[in-house]
C-alpha cells in the first residue's frame, strides 16, 4: 500500500474532520448501473470487502480511499457497428440516414452494449495530514487529485483544498541544486533528471543513470537549459523525482524506511496495514515540511 506518487494540496488547518466517519457511509462507492458508464465514491481503506470502516486514522494522518467503476465500451466497437447499422438501411431502404437518426442509432446501440459490457475497478488512496493541513494523492495526475479532492469536498460540504503555491519558482530552485547550489539538509541528488531549454518549441534532454554533477550537465546548463524534473535521495528513506510542477514521482521506500517494519510485534494483515501506514505518513509529513521549506509553499488560507 506504499504511495508510488504524490500530488500535493493544502487546505486550512480549521477544516472540522470530526463527522468523517459518520459522513462517508453516505457517499460510498456504488455499483456501476446497467447503463451508467461510470461510478465513484468512498470505499474502505482496507479493501473492498470492508464494509464497516471507510476511513483510517493515526493521530492527525487520516487515510482514504476512492474507489471507481467504469465500463469498458471502446468508441472503436460502437463506431464499427454503427457503421454495419448505417450500411444495412442503406442497402434495404437505399437512403443514407441523417445527422439526427445517426445520433439516435448510436445511442440506441450504447444502451444495447451497456449492460454488457466489461467493469474496471480501480481505487485511489488519499493521505490527509491534518495537522499541517495538506493531501497526498496516491497519483502523478494533477487532474485524479483534483478528482479526490472534489469527492472529499462532496462529503463534507466544503472543501477548500489548493494546488501548491511556490513563492519561488520551482524550476529555478531545482535548476540550482544540479548546478551544485546545496540541498536542504538530508536531501542528495540522485541519477536522473530533465532538462528544457526555455524557449517555445526548445530542446528537451533526459538523463537516467548518470551522475548528475559533471560537464555534460554543466555544458547544457550553460546553453541554458532548466530543470525540470530531478532525482532526488531524502536520507537513506526515501527516493523520487521531483517536477517543476511539485508533483513527487517514482516514490520508493527504502531500507532506513523499511527496516523499521522488522520490529513489528502484532501480527495479522490489519497490524502489517497500520504499522505500513504509520510508516509512510510519518515519511511523506517528513518530505512535506522539506518540500515546504525549501520551496516557500504557502499555507492555505482559514
Amino acid at each position: 500500500m506504499f504511495f508510488k506518487n504524490l500530488t500535493l494540496f493544502r487546505f486550512p488547518t480549521s477544516i472540522d474532520f470530526s463527522e468523517v466517519d459518520t459522513l462517508l457511509p453516505q457517499v460510498v462507492l456504488k455499483p456501476v448501473g446497467a447503463l451508467e458508464m461510470t461510478s465513484r465514491g468512498f470505499i474502505s481503506p482496507f479493501g473492498r470487502e470492508e464494509k464497516t470502516q471507510f476511513s483510517h486514522r493515526i493521530g492527525d494522518a487520516l487515510w482514504l480511499t476512492v474507489g471507481g467503476e467504469d465500463k469498458i465500451l471502446p468508441s472503436v466497437v460502437v463506431n464499427d457497428l454503427l457503421q454495419r447499422k448505417l450500411e444495412e438501411i442503406e442497402e434495404k431502404e437505399g437512403r443514407k440516414p441523417g445527422g439526427r437518426e445517426r445520433k439516435r442509432l448510436k445511442d440506441d446501440l450504447l444502451h444495447e452494449l451497456l449492460p454488457r459490457a466489461f467493469v474496471k475497478s480501480s481505487r485511489t488512496d488519499a493521505f490527509l495530514d491534518l495537522q499541517h493541513g495538506y493531501v497526498a494523492v496516491d497519483s502523478s495526475s494533477r487532474k485524479t487529485g483534483e478528482n479526490v479532492m472534489s469527492d472529499i469536498r462532496g462529503m463534507l460540504g466544503s472543501f477548500p483544498a489548493m494546488p501548491l503555491n511556490a513563492e519561488v519558482a520551482p524550476r529555478a530552485i531545482l535548476t540550482a541544486w544540479i548546478a551544485g547550489e546545496p540541498l536542504p539538509e538530508g536531501l542528495s541528488l540522485g541519477e536522473e533528471c530533465e532538462m528544457k531549454d526555455p524557449a517555445e518549441g526548445g530542446a528537451v534532454v533526459k538523463c537516467q543513470h548518470q551522475e548528475l554533477r559533471c560537464d555534460e550537465i554543466d555544458k547544457h546548463l550553460d546553453a541554458g537549459k532548466q530543470v525540470t524534473k530531478l532525482a532526488l535521495v531524502f536520507e537513506d528513506n526515501l527516493s523520487f523525482v521531483l517536477g517543476d510542477d511539485l508533483i513527487v514521482r517514482k516514490l520508493k521506500f527504502l531500507d532506513g524506511a523499511l527496516d523499521q517494519l522488522e520490529h513489528i510485534d502484532e501480527e495479522g494483515r490489519r497490524a502489517e496495514l497500520d504499522a505500513r501506514f504509520a510508516l509512510q505518513s510519518g515519511e511523506i509529513r517528513r518530505l512535506f515540511l522539506l518540500l515546504e521549506q525549501a520551496f516557500k509553499l504557502s499555507k492555505a488560507d482559514s
